[in-house]
């Protein structure tokens, strides 16, 4: 018998199988923070890093720098904050490492920018507050203490770490990311006896370490210098030494912000029977607030108004003043200039400069220097004694740091272009590879995830912004250019009165010489430049331009010519013409 073949055919009641769905392997994508230096890359100052995450962005810093000396006229330097604007609604903080100038100078122009909330320990957040008060803002504050936690947004949870600086309130910032772990370690320096007697929590940092950093961004500024910087102790020790062994007015310049060392002074003029005044704005505000949080601490007795001074004898008296740095207008330069109402130099005095130079003020702190040796003064400076110690981490002890927080990712700030290099070289030689340390200028982003990390150059602007007087912003290259020309060749005005419709002259040209040559010794040469503009411009008329652009650039460009080929200079010229 055939074999029967199976009826394979369904019943209409019978279900359908519904086909299996496919299982999804597509995995979400890792997370991605951007980091955004604004500042501090590439230079000394005006340090400021947004990280990114989506919709939110966290901001460290927002400092300023001092100008180069071609900046003529130029008060101070910002960063760029067009990024930020551009994306204010994202902006969910700004955390504050110390209260120096170059970390929070330029925290009131954000401000009257964008109206975010501030978050930092109690001086240096009573630095910015004295700052907006002369800006006329108002801040919004959140006061945080070191070794806590606190929230920026919903994605980023932040520690703060007490840090060794040169100025009180200083901490280094551990930041939890969908990314990862950020450390940012401010600017620091390892001080195992610091003055105020809060070491670093060694210990903390070390289990930091331990729980994983993604990203670790730290201070390079000491890094060419190898070993340890010195402890702030020793600049006590060599001040005492030096306080007890003369009876001479006491005058010391130091950086105002250096809270530890003034009240370090104080505690020694005390033990040596002085009393203290206080000579300079910067110096007179820092104390004030500084003897209000309690960081200072003096009798009122002993802490005397400056217009009194010359009351004390000068075995009995220190005054602290401002001008470490040799600044124009600071209180120890009007001192050697003669120009200070209250403090006259003489030869019973001792100055001493508790500082070093900032690389680029070595000649004007030099010439402040010899005027007071010119004076009679006896002055003594770091180059005589240990009268100041860095606050920056030498090479040891960033490696101290490396070893602690053991990154995955590296990436060297706060310093000129030699000192991320040397940096980048330090990491590498402890055993971070090389396409793990990523150098960046200001303005490039580093977009990090838990498995790899890209360099994106040039996202946002980053040039500085010059702030001349009240206007910040109106100052650019071209106007830099024009001064810079002004400084070294001088001004040229040629004025006259045309009638172009009689095409002739009715009166001039004239010339008037700024800075240029003096007018009375070269009557010659302005005479022989006047008879060339004005045969330039009877020249256009002949040919019936009427367009006062183009007379202008013919009298330019013909008396550049002339006065350069008579006196190898190039000065701006600067044609007026007025229409009868």
């Amino acid at each position: 018998m055939g074999e029967r073949k199976k009826d394979t055919r369904k019943s209409k009641s019978a279900p359908k199988k519904q086909p299996k769905k496919a299982k999804t392997t597509a995995k979400k994508a890792a997370p991605k923070v951007r980091i955004i230096p604004l500042g501090g890359l590439g230079e000394i100052g005006k340090n400021m890093t947004a990280i990114e995450y989506e919709n939110e962005i966290l901001l460290i810093d927002c400092g300023l720098s001092f100008p180069d000396d071609d900046m003529f006229g130029i008060d101070k330097v910002i960063p760029d904050f067009d990024y930020l604007i551009n994306t204010d609604k994202k902006i969910k903080g700004l955390i504050i490492t110390h209260g120096h100038e170059d970390h929070i100078g330029a925290v009131p122009y954000l401000l009257k920018e964008l109206n975010i909330p501030v978050y930092g320990l109690r001086f240096p957040l009573g630095l910015i507050e004295n700052k907006l008060k002369e800006f006329g803002i108002k801040g919004s504050f959140h006061y945080i203490e070191a070794g806590t936690e606190f929230r920026v947004g919903r994605h980023f949870t932040i520690e703060s770490i007490r840090i060794t600086h040169s100025i009180a309130d200083s901490v280094c910032y551990s930041i939890k990311t969908p990314a990862g772990r950020i450390f940012h370690t401010g600017d620091f320096k390892i001080d195992y006896t610091p003055v105020d007697g809060n070491p670093i929590d060694f210990a903390r940092l070390a289990q930091i370490g331990q729980e994983g950093v993604m990203l670790m961004m730290a201070d390079s500024t000491n890094v060419v210098r190898p070993g340890y910087a010195k402890s702030e102790r020793v600049v006590g020790e060599t001040l005492e030494g030096i306080f007890r062994e003369t009876n001479k007015r006491i005058i010391i310049a130091t950086f105002s912000s250096n809270v530890h060392r003034i009240q370090k002074i104080i505690d020694i003029a005390l033990k040596c029977r002085r009393k203290v005044a206080v000579s300079g704005r910067s110096m007179e505000t820092v104390v004030e607030l500084a003897r209000e949080l309690g960081y200072i601490r003096i009798p009122d007795s002993k802490l005397i108004d400056l217009n009194k001074a010359a009351n004390i004898p000068d075995k009995e008296l220190v005054i602290l003043t401002t001008g470490s740095q040799g600044e124009p207008m600071s209180a120890l330069a009007r001192m050697a200039s003669n120009e200070h109402k209250n403090i006259n130099i003489r030869s019973n005095d001792m100055v001493i400069l508790s500082s070093t130079p900032v690389p680029g003020n070595e000649l004007t702190v030099a010439n402040v220097v010899n005027k007071l040796v010119e004076k009679g003064a006896e002055v003594i400076y770091s180059d005589i004694a240990e009268t100041h110690v860095s606050g920056h981490a030498c090479r040891e002890e960033l490696k101290l740091m490396h070893s602690l927080i053991r990154p995955k990712y590296f990436m060297p700030v706060h310093g000129e272009a030699r000192h991320l290099k040397k940096h980048a070289e330090l990491a590498h030689a402890l055993g971070m590879p090389k396409e793990n340390i990523f150098i960046l200028n200001n303005g490039d982003c580093l977009q990090i995830n838990s498995k790899t990390a890209t360099k994106i150059e040039n996202l946002a602007a980053a040039d500085g912004i010059f702030v001349d007087g009240l206007g910040v912003g109106d100052v650019g290259n071209i106007v830099l250019r024009d001064r810079r020309l002004l400084s070294e060749s001088g001004l040229i005005i040629v004025v006259a009165t045309i009638d172009k419709n009689e095409r002739m002259i009715v009166s001039g040209p004239d010339i008037i010489s700024r800075g240029f040559v003096y007018v009375r010794e070269n009557e010659d040469l302005i005479d022989a430049a006047c008879e060339r503009a004005e045969s330039i411009i009877i020249d256009c008329l002949s040919r019936n331009m009427k367009d006062w652009n183009g007379i202008k650039t013919a009298v330019r460009d013909g008396l550049r010519k002339y006065i350069y080929g008579k006196t190898g200079r190039s000065p701006i010229i600067l044609p007026i013409f007025m229409e009868v």
